[in-house]
C-alpha cells in the first residue's frame, strides 16, 4: 500500500481514514516499545479539547540529538505542540517529559535528509523512494538543496528531554 500523498502544497492535510485506523494499532505498539526502532508515541494536550492526544511517530537521530519530522506538514499534532508551547511526552516503554523546539525552515533540510536516510536503512530502497516521493515530492537521491526548496512545508522539532 502506498503512503498517503503529502507532497502537494496545502495549509492542512487531514489523515486518510485508513491512517487514523492504523493509529489505533500504532499507539499501543510504539508505547510498549514493540514497534520498529525509533518509533515512539507523542503525547500532547489538544489545543481545543484539552484532552491528551497520542500519535505514533518516528524519531530521527541527527548529530547526537533527537528530532520529530512532520511528514504531513501542518498536522494537528504540530498545531497542538505549538499551542502547548512545546510541552509534551514521548513514550517507548516508559513516558518521558519533553520540550519540543521547532526549527526554522533554514535548519530543517539536513534533519529531513537524515530522516530519508533512516527510511532507507530501516526499510530499503523501494520504501525510501516511496517516502521521498509521497511525503516530500522528491526523488530518493534528492540533495540538501532540493530538500531546502520544500523544507518550509515540513515542521521539524528538536527534542529536549526533561529530567
Amino acid at each position: 500500500m502506498d503512503p498517503q500523498n503529502y507532497s502537494a502544497r496545502t495549509d492542512y492535510r487531514p489523515p486518510a481514514g485508513w491512517y487514523r485506523r492504523l493509529n489505533r494499532i500504532g499507539v499501543p505498539l510504539t508505547s510498549s516499545g514493540l514497534a520498529p526502532r525509533g518509533a515512539v508515541t507523542l503525547r500532547v494536550r489538544g489545543r481545543t479539547t484539552g484532552k491528551q492526544r497520542r500519535i505514533p511517530i518516528l524519531r530521527t537521530r541527527f548529530r547526537g540529538q533527537d528530532f520529530l519530522v512532520s511528514l504531513s506538514g501542518e498536522a494537528q499534532w504540530v498545531r497542538n505542540v505549538r499551542a502547548a508551547e512545546g510541552h509534551a511526552a514521548l513514550r517507548r516503554g516508559r513516558a518521558r517529559a519533553v520540550r519540543l523546539h521547532e526549527l526554522p525552515a533554514a535548519d530543517r533540510p539536513e534533519v529531513i535528509a537524515e530522516y530519508m536516510r533512516d527510511v532507507r536503512r530501516r526499510s530499503g530502497e523501494a520504501a525510501s523512494a516511496k517516502a521521498a516521493r509521497f511525503y516530500f515530492g522528491l526523488d530518493p537521491d534528492a540533495t540538501t538543496d532540493d530538500i531546502a526548496r520544500v523544507a518550509d512545508r515540513y515542521p521539524v522539532f528538536r527534542v529536549e528531554y526533561l529530567g
